[in-house]
């Protein structure tokens, strides 16, 4: 990959921005595409702004692709000035959102038949991730296209895997994002009945954390729990999001996915009581209104 390589980036919000600032900073030719303003870090640098996602694909080799959901992803890609009206032969597409494996499989076919490639290349990590560069990248698509493109997730993320094909990068971050609300949901009742039992629910962490128990979700959102420090983060409705993913393919493929369900429950609960924008920690409210006590107050 030469820097002579020109790349595209639709969607400079939360994570789309400093993931693209990245690859500038890295001495690339970037041409960009977001909704509503551009963030000053990237209007004031070298990139070059686009006014549709057309423009983007026909001024770029590869382009990346950062927004919410699978109808952002599809408007992005098919819309009248989308991606795919600007593409030609040859040109790679990569999708940084997390979205509907089942649909991502539909739009790579569709990319693929205009003779260009697709990866679906979701990420963990969060904000903090991608201002540090060190978001985990989970990818599904051709081997020899992910080998193209691995230099430029190098300059966005640190754990990069190839899971498999089209579709399975996305499947791997729905299998994440259970594994990580079911832990957040764990944590949870543990802190809390370790409160309402009258210990101290942070020396009670302290102490799991070098044991079995152990988990990054324990380190992190147990100590978000202790201390009520519930800003973003990850916001609520975003795992609300991916759970929606995870139950509706799994219902979808005959799967029962009981405990997932009831963690979906658990943000919906939040959600009631105003707390769409939460870190996804804040699950833990919902659990203490069902015991009716709090994990920092005395019991």
């Amino acid at each position: 990959m030469s820097n002579s390589q020109k790349i595209g980036f639709i969607g400079l919000g939360i994570m789309g921005a400093p993931m693209a600032g990245h690859l500038i900073k890295s001495g690339y030719e970037l041409h960009v595409n977001t909704i509503g303003k551009v963030p000053d870090e990237i209007a004031n640098s070298s990139a070059i702004q686009a006014a549709t996602a057309s423009e983007v694909a026909r001024n770029a080799d590869i382009i990346f692709i950062m927004v919410p959901d699978t109808p952002d992803v599809e408007k992005v890609l098919f819309s009248d000035h989308g991606v795919a009206s600007g593409l030609s032969k040859g040109k790679i597409v990569v999708d940084m959102s997390s979205i509907s494996p089942i649909a991502t499989k539909e739009f790579a076919k569709k990319i693929n038949a205009l003779s260009c490639e697709y990866l679906d290349a979701p990420v963990s990590g969060g904000e903090v991730g991608a201002k540090n560069a060190t978001l985990s990248i989970m990818v599904g698509g051709p081997e020899t296209v992910f080998e193209k493109v691995k230099p430029l997730f190098a300059l966005m993320g640190k754990n990069i895997n190839l899971v498999g094909g089209n579709g399975d990068g996305q499947t791997a971050k729905v299998a994440n994002q259970i594994i990580v609300a079911l832990n957040i949901e764990a944590v949870g009742e543990a802190l809390l009945f370790a409160a309402r039992a009258g210990a101290n629910p942070e020396k009670v962490r302290q102490a799991l954390m070098g044991g079995f128990a152990s988990s990054k979700i324990l380190e992190v959102h147990g100590e978000r729990m202790v201390k009520r420090t519930f800003d973003p983060g990850f916001r609520i409705e975003l795992h609300q999001k991916d759970l929606n993913l995870a139950l509706s393919s799994a219902r979808a493929l005959g799967v029962s996915l009981p405990n997932t369900a009831t963690a979906q429950e658990l943000f919906n609960s939040c959600a009631a009581h105003g707390g769409k924008a939460w870190d996804h920690s804040a699950m833990v409210r919902a659990l203490e209104k069902l015991a009716n006590f709090e994990i920092g107050q005395k019991s």
